[in-house]
């Protein structure tokens, strides 16, 4: 009883230290307040958590099983996946001071090597925004833990995503963690966590739904069905059911040959040809391949799964119709970084700028999308030509500039108006006749 009561009055103390950032910080035996709460709040897992956590069978109307295992054998699903989370993974973090006047510049941070190169000791930086966005794909949500040296510090090592369960106690939200492997759970307070969220996020459960589960459920689980009836359709040889018909009445004989010409044929694994006598003819049970229109259904479901994750069908090889997404590669990497990365890494910039920062609001992190955006060489070149001089217009860069875009190291013959090598405007029609 002692113990209960303990437990009791630490779970009290600690939901009102965890109101703000400040107040959460103050030992390693809040720490440990805070894990009692945690521990004790429900004693073990609820049949939902579990559910969740292990990602329980959902069965569509096909009769075939979606989960996050079923689902990225579709070749659509693993597309789109491996799109965005390669896009987002691949792209540079940049971190930035914010200047007077609302403007920016580039700062040098410790931060800027968990965000691009190691997140934690045990995985690279794009191995981690992989398994985070891909999380929330699959789950709706994507959870990840920031790694201090120690609970009291404000400072950030570096962040590991994980599996949790956001539950509330005394009015503060607490994050349950289940590491991998089997290890024992722990509780983390909001600010050493970083949450994604997806459409649908409800303050009631404190989670979103799944795409896969609730979005796209029925129509994975037609492409599930759809995959299994053609391979089993190749896999019987490309043969169709079928019946025999006669008018005529088989004598016991004709019925044994009959008989021996089906299991002779059937054990050279249907091919052959079939041996018919007594006016027999073949008739055929099932519809033909297209008539099924295998394919078609096939085609609908790449179709319909892009258009859950919000992926272009060309992007992941479906390419049976134009593609409205722009004529070139440049204006098709430009409208899905806009209309398909933005929101994740808008989302993805404001999450870790309010853990990473939460008090000083003087640096940000920020994904640089330019290389997803550039066109070919050369009109990526004539668009530097026209920043750097256009005829009848101030030049709005400098060389330094453009040698930094293109990570080029400085060069000390370059002024900070251009120098040399930048030429001055040209002077408009009426200059030069005036001129000359």
């Amino acid at each position: 009883m002692t113990g209960k009561l303990l437990n009791l009055e630490a779970a009290r103390h600690d939901s009102r230290v965890l109101g703000s950032w400040m107040a959460g910080r103050h030992g390693a035996a809040e720490r440990a307040g805070i894990v009692a709460l945690g521990e004790n709040s429900s004693g073990s897992m609820s049949m939902g958590e579990l559910a969740n956590l292990l990602g329980a069978a959902h069965r569509s109307s096909s009769g075939a099983a979606v989960t996050e295992t079923t689902a990225m054998r579709v070749s659509a699903v693993y597309g789109c996946v491996a799109r965005i989370t390669g896009a987002i993974s691949s792209l540079p973090v940049g971190i930035y001071e914010r200047t007077p006047g609302q403007g920016r510049a580039p700062a040098e941070h410790p931060y800027w090597w968990m965000l691009n190169e190691q997140a934690n000791p045990d995985m690279s930086a794009a191995t981690a925004w992989k398994m985070l966005i891909e999380a929330q794909l699959f789950n709706g949500d994507g959870f990840a833990e920031l790694l201090r040296p120690r609970f009291s510090s404000s400072h950030v090592t570096g962040w590991k995503p994980r599996r949790m369960m956001p539950f509330r106690q005394g009015g503060a939200v607490l994050y349950r963690v289940f590491p991998a492997g089997g290890g024992a759970s722990y509780v983390l307070p909001p600010e050493d966590v970083v949450h994604l969220k997806s459409q649908g996020y409800s303050e009631d459960t404190l989670l979103s739904p799944s795409p896969i589960t609730f979005a796209a459920q029925e129509v994975i689980g037609t492409a599930i069905a759809a995959q299994e009836n053609a391979g089993g359709f190749f896999a019987g040889g490309t043969n169709f059911d079928y019946a025999l018909m006669t008018a005529a009445k088989l004598d016991k004989a004709q019925l044994e040959q009959l008989k021996a010409s089906l299991i002779a044929r059937a054990q050279n694994g249907g091919r052959g040809p079939l041996i018919l006598s007594g006016g027999l003819e073949p008739a055929q049970l099932s519809v033909n391949s297209k008539d099924a229109e295998i394919l078609a259904t096939r085609l609908f479901t790449v179709e319909e799964i892009c258009s859950v994750f919000g992926v272009p069908p060309h992007l992941v090889g479906h390419t049976e119709k134009n593609s409205s997404w722009g004529s070139g590669m440049a204006e098709q990497g430009g409208n899905f970084v806009r209309y398909v990365l933005n929101d994740r890494l808008n989302e993805i910039k404001q999450e870790f700028n309010r853990r990473l920062w939460p008090v000083r609001e003087r640096f940000f992190m920020e994904h640089k999308t330019e290389a997803l955006e550039k066109g070919d060489v050369g009109a990526h070149y004539e668009a530097y030509r026209i920043a750097l001089v256009r005829a009848g217009e101030m030049p709005w860069m400098t060389p330094e500039e453009i040698r930094r875009i293109e990570n080029m190291p400085p060069n000390a013959d370059l002024q900070l108006n251009g120098g040399a090598s930048a030429q001055q405007p040209d002077p408009a029609p009426g200059e030069q006749q005036k001129t000359a």
